[in-house]
């Protein structure tokens, strides 16, 4: 049964590599101003896809020893990678207040932008956490318990692969600046995401798979971003649960 996922942590290597791309400028370009939080965010997330690479080889190498011990690892870094998600929300609220009445600085990044990251981020981060929560609970059912695993990479790469390719897109239309449209990129971002997504759930037989579905949904819901970040209900909604 194994047999089928022996290079399935070269296959995992991608989606590293799309993550890495898309959040590289914006975490490295300005690494001594970013927050403490986004430094461990970043860190925690990078060392979650790491684990997404190593644990399927060690599972299918003969070092099911190894595999058991990172798997308990694994879960305080997964963990971790969701709470320090969900504690970094403020700055979307801060950064929707700072472009209201800082609109040179901001641009083409309207407050509606933010309040919407914000929004999708609650949903990516509770998808996440649900997924790493079946993993467990469907830990001795092999292929299920590493399917929930895969999944999470495609529900949480927005933010990195999102922000990389809107940079691009951006410098592209740079002379328009700051009339251009700011989601074209997310637009693609995500289109790349669910190509992944269905490409690697094909290839191992979990295109029907709920892990499958849930990622899926979440990936699509992004695509609304900007309608619920232009909903005052939303906005009056975020504003009073996220506090500094």
């Amino acid at each position: 049964m194994m047999a089928k996922y022996k290079t399935l942590y070269l296959w995992m290597i991608v989606p590293m590599l799309f993550m890495q791309f898309g959040i590289f400028r914006d975490y490295w370009g300005d690494f001594s101003e970013n927050a403490w939080s986004v430094h461990v965010h970043y860190w925690t997330g990078t060392i979650w896809y790491i684990y997404l690479i190593i644990q399927p080889y060690y599972a299918t190498h003969g070092q099911l020893a190894k595999h058991r011990t990172n798997g308990i690892i694994g879960m305080f870094i997964a963990g971790a990678v969701c709470l320090t998600a969900l504690s970094m929300m403020h700055r979307d609220i801060h950064s929707a207040e700072l472009s209201l009445t800082q609109r040179e600085r901001f641009g083409a990044f309207e407050p509606w932008f933010f309040y919407g990251v914000a929004a999708v981020e609650i949903i990516m981060m509770t998808a996440f956490g649900f997924a790493v929560i079946k993993s467990i609970i469907h830990r001795k059912q092999l292929e299920d318990h590493a399917w929930w695993l895969i999944s999470t990479v495609f529900i949480i790469m927005m933010p990195a692969l999102g922000r990389g390719v809107q940079n691009v897109y951006i410098g592209m239309n740079i002379e328009k600046w700051p009339n251009v449209s700011i989601m074209p990129g997310l637009y693609i971002a995500e289109a790349i995401i669910i190509v992944l997504l269905l490409a690697g759930a094909w290839k191992y037989g979990k295109l029907k798979h709920p892990a499958t579905w849930l990622a899926l949904v979440v990936n699509l819901f992004n695509f609304v971003l900007e309608p619920i970040g232009r909903s005052t209900a939303v906005q009056s909604f975020l504003t009073s649960i996220i506090k500094g």
